[in-house]
C-alpha cells in the first residue's frame, strides 16, 4: 500500500509540474526532461507513468475537465432560476486556482496539435465539461420562458465567450473582482447592452 501511495504522489506531482508548464509554454516547448526536473522526479518515474508527452498532457486535460464536467454539473442540478444556475456555474469556475481555472484555455490553443481519435476524444470532453452543461441549463430557461426562445447550444457559446472576455488582462483591470465580473456578464447576456436612459 506504501509503494501504491508513492507512486500516487509522484503522480500527482508530474501532473501539477506539467501543469505550470503547459500554461507557462507551448506544447512543443516543453520536454519530459522539464517535467520530471519541476515535479522533483526522476525521468524514469515520469516515463514509468506516461509513456510520451502527449499522453501525458492529454491525461492531465482530460483529468481537468472531468473535474470541471462534475463541478459544472452542481450548477446542472440545483433548483432555481436559470440565471440563478449560470452564476452559480460561473462563480465556481471564477474561485478555482488560477492554474486550474486557466487549464481549459489550453484546450482551444492546442487542439490542432493532435490528429484523429486523440483530437475527437479532447473536443468532445471539453464540450461535455462545459459548453453542453451551460446548453442544459439555458434549455431549461427557455423551456421555463425565462428567456426568449432560441437554439440553446448557440446561446452556450455565447455565454462562454463572454466568460472568456471577461478573463482577459483588460476586464482585470476593469472590474475589481470575481462579483463584478459575474454581474457584467449575467446582464449583458440576460439584459443585453442598452442603456435604458437612451431613448429608443
Amino acid at each position: 500500500m506504501a509503494v501504491q501511495e508513492r507512486s500516487s504522489a509522484t503522480q500527482a506531482r508530474i501532473l501539477d509540474a506539467a501543469r505550470a508548464l503547459f500554461l507557462e509554454r507551448n506544447f512543443a516547448d516543453v520536454t519530459m526532461e522539464q517535467v520530471a526536473t519541476t515535479a522533483q522526479a526522476t525521468k524514469g518515474a515520469v516515463y514509468h507513468h506516461f509513456s510520451s508527452k502527449e499522453e501525458l498532457y492529454l491525461a492531465l486535460l482530460h483529468a481537468d475537465l472531468e473535474e470541471k464536467k462534475q463541478l459544472f454539473q452542481k450548477s446542472v442540478d440545483m433548483p432555481g432560476t436559470c440565471r440563478k444556475r449560470l452564476r452559480r456555474l460561473t462563480s465556481d469556475y471564477f474561485h478555482l486556482p488560477r492554474g486550474h481555472r486557466e487549464i481549459i484555455s489550453l484546450v482551444r490553443r492546442d487542439v490542432n496539435v493532435f490528429e484523429g481519435d486523440a483530437r475527437s476524444s479532447l473536443i468532445r470532453a471539453y464540450q461535455s465539461a462545459l459548453p453542453e452543461q451551460v446548453e442544459k441549463i439555458l434549455r431549461d430557461g427557455v423551456e421555463a420562458k425565462e428567456i426568449e426562445a432560441a437554439d440553446p447550444r448557440l446561446l452556450s457559446w455565447s455565454f462562454v465567450a463572454l466568460v472568456e472576455v471577461s478573463l482577459s488582462p483588460h476586464a482585470g483591470r476593469v472590474f475589481p473582482g470575481a462579483e463584478a465580473k459575474l454581474d457584467h456578464i449575467l446582464n449583458l447576456f440576460f439584459d443585453g447592452a442598452v442603456s435604458t436612459a437612451v431613448p429608443s
